[in-house]
């Protein structure tokens, strides 16, 4: 019998992450990848797994607890020596609770994404985010004063706390902390801007920076007396995405633009395509097609392949596309990276494997963060058009819907062709009305003949 030393293994970028849950005590057996605890990040609920099988001979946090990288979890007796060798930094199995952008993102449950919601959303922090005010500001919004930076700085809260408070304008100098010692907590921030928007008094109230809405308090009923309830308390990773997909809806000016793409020669295509690929058991979708002209576009018009930092536009020159994947607790948007590297077989194989991912709840922060451009796939389901909410930092996403053929006159007479309806919403400070035009009517064209992105 061998001792292991069981450790937080790499969970990206973050640090000072919350144990939000501790399934052990000593004594108890483990089975080798059993969850030990299970920690939040600001995208996603992580399960840090047992390297081998054996005993828990120590448990060396507590709920509450806040670790990074390398903190001790638990000392485990390995059943079998053989078991020793396993390592102690075994990679996490990630429960997605957020968004994108989404939130992440996310998506409204079009991925405003998201997920870094759902990626988020789910989604990560631009510093335009937090400076709305370049837009001119509507009769009823009155900006505060900006937040009291040396009292931001000595409020009692993590590095991920303060990034959430400052993506939502959030002075944390006015936030009671719940937390050990006054720590001020994530769930502490989102009640003080729930407590805002419900008009609640409070000597802490306001939201700091991106405007003060002069809105009504929202409405307190009691369901119960019109008739049967049945509570139901928000998943986690509607309850982060939530407050993304808020903000970037009211801070991003959005405008969506509406267009169709006839894919008739695409879809014959891509049955083939299914046909040829059968054995191989790699299925392509529409959705991979729609990742690979996204891709010929973002090269044509690179204002949409940016997000804003400041009063200035960081133009990125990699193309890394999210695409909305439905799960049970909510839709996450996993990030196919270098997708202008890879064939469409290639990315429809890695969008197989991270929507199975999804679907099981194993999806780490680095599956959902450095999306460039979104694309919220309802075709599946139905619909005819929609306005997905943009999934911060980035300044556009797609959306599409099902395809339906339809007679197209053709110059002589009306043929019947598949149209596919799009839905491009986009952030007007940065992207006006003809570049959206000219964008969607690019990616028709492409659409219409994938050979185009070859040229």
């Amino acid at each position: 019998m061998s001792t292991v030393e069981v450790k937080v293994p790499d969970i990206g970028d973050f640090t000072d992450v919350p144990v939000i849950e501790v399934f052990i005590k000593p004594g108890d057996a483990v089975a080798a990848e059993g969850s030990l605890v299970t920690l939040e990040s600001d995208k996603a609920t992580m399960d840090v797994p047992s390297p081998v099988a054996g005993t828990v001979k120590e448990v060396r946090v507590k709920l509450g607890d806040m670790v990074s990288e390398g903190s001790p979890i638990a000392l485990v007796e390995a059943a079998e020596a053989a078991a020793a060798g396993a390592s102690t930094s075994a990679a996490a199995s990630a429960r997605p609770e957020t968004a994108a952008p989404t939130a992440t993102p996310a998506p409204s449950r079009a991925p405003a994404a998201s997920a870094e919601a759902a990626s988020t959303a789910a989604r990560p922090p631009a510093a335009a985010e937090d400076k709305p005010a370049a837009q001119p500001a509507p009769e009823r919004i009155a900006l505060p004063a900006p937040i009291d930076t040396e009292a931001f700085k000595a409020a009692h809260a993590s590095p991920s706390v303060r990034k959430f408070a400052r993506e939502l304008g959030v002075d944390l100098a006015r936030v009671n902390g719940s937390g050990p010692k006054g720590r001020i907590l994530q769930q502490d921030v989102q009640d003080f801007v729930k407590a805002v928007m419900r008009g609640t008094p409070s000597p802490q109230a306001g939201v700091s920076s991106g405007g003060t809405l002069n809105l009504l308090p929202w409405p307190s009923v009691d369901f119960a007396k019109f008739g049967p309830v049945k509570p139901r308390p928000l998943s986690r990773i509607k309850k982060i995405s939530g407050a993304n997909l808020a903000r970037n809806w009211v801070v991003i000016p959005h405008v969506t633009q509406f267009d169709e793409a006839d894919i008739t020669e695409l879809e014959a295509f891509r049955v083939a395509l299914n046909k040829e690929n059968e054995k191989a058991g790699i299925k392509v979708t529409m959705l991979g097609f729609l990742i690979k002209a996204s891709v010929a576009a973002l090269r044509k018009f690179p204002d949409v392949n940016a997000s804003l930092d400041g009063d200035n536009l960081v133009l990125k020159e990699y193309y890394h596309i999210g695409f909305a994947a439905d799960t049970p607790n909510g839709l996450v948007v996993p990030v196919i990276r270098d997708a202008d590297q890879k064939g469409v077989l290639a990315i429809a194989a890695e969008m197989a494997a991270l929507s199975a991912k999804a679907r099981e709840g194993k999806l780490g922060p680095a599956d959902m963060q450095g999306g460039c451009f979104s694309i919220s796939s309802l075709g599946g389901i139905g619909g005819t058009a929609f306005t997905p909410i943009i999934n911060a930092p980035e300044v556009a996403i797609l959306g599409v819907s099902k395809s339906v053929t339809k007679p197209v006159w053709d110059g002589k007479a009306f043929v019947a062709r598949l149209m596919l309806p799009l839905s491009f919403s986009y952030d007007h400070r940065v992207i006006d009305g003809a570049a959206a035009a000219r964008f969607t009517t690019y990616l028709a064209t492409i659409l219409a003949d994938l050979r185009r992105v070859m040229l």
